[in-house]
């Protein structure tokens, strides 16, 4: 990965299905939006069942009108499910790998989180979640984000160092807890699909502005269910 570039949405979620290896095994991906990742994941990676979970039903809806063919075809290997990160309405240790790309800033409470993803993973099952956190030891990186990116002034993502959700893994009796930034394969190619929607000056275009002031970056954290 070093020097390569996430060049798509797509690329971003291969790079987080490859860390999670859900080959043959049962996944869920919490925060699963439209299904892309589901979708990509079912037909790219062979798991044995796939469930989708959000917690807007609008989400779920878009997601199963723009899957309804996989759906149709694959009623047992794909499904999409409401709940919650912090309390997920899934068995116990019902899945081999747990994965959530770019939905855990949303999350309120990573500890909760944590504790659920081990509930329902497998002995040596893995969880894989990559998103953006605001840099560790940068001062004011809380209010520096909320100067510069509206999403974070609404509270609709929430600045937290990355360490938070390792930590909370750790404390949850997760194992070989692993956090790396990939940073420069995703923020530049970022602005340049922002690029086609927002002008320069428009605070969208400000991550990669908190990027390069080193207040945020983007991270892929992984770990292992003993």
């Amino acid at each position: 990965m070093q020097g390569d570039r996430i060049r798509s949405e797509q690329d971003l979620y291969r790079h987080v299905l490859d860390a999670a290896a859900p080959g043959g095994g049962r996944a869920v991906e919490v925060g699963c939006g439209l299904g892309l990742g589901c979708a990509l994941a079912l037909e790219e990676y062979g798991p044995a069942a796939i469930t989708g979970i959000d917690i807007h039903p609008q989400q779920l809806q878009r997601a199963r009108e723009a899957n309804s063919p996989l759906l149709e075809a694959q009623p047992d290997r794909l499904r999409f499910v409401l709940g919650a990160a912090e309390d997920l309405p899934l068995g116990d240790a019902e899945f081999d790998c747990l994965y959530s790309v770019e939905a855990a800033q949303h999350f309120p409470d990573l500890s909760a989180f944590a504790r659920e993803a081990a509930r329902v993973l497998r002995p040596g099952g893995r969880v894989a979640v990559t998103s953006f956190f605001s840099v560790g030891g940068a001062p004011e990186s809380a209010e520096r984000l909320a100067g510069l990116l509206d999403s974070f002034a609404s509270g609709l993502d929430i600045a937290r160092p990355v360490f938070r959700l390792s930590d909370a893994l750790t404390e949850a009796g997760f194992a070989d807890v692993r956090v790396a930034s990939i940073g420069p394969q995703v923020w530049p190619g970022w602005d340049r699909w922002l690029a086609r929607l927002w002008e320069p000056g428009t605070w969208p275009r400000n991550f990669l502005a908190a990027w390069e002031q080193q207040i945020l970056d983007y991270y892929l954290v992984t770990a292992t269910r003993p």
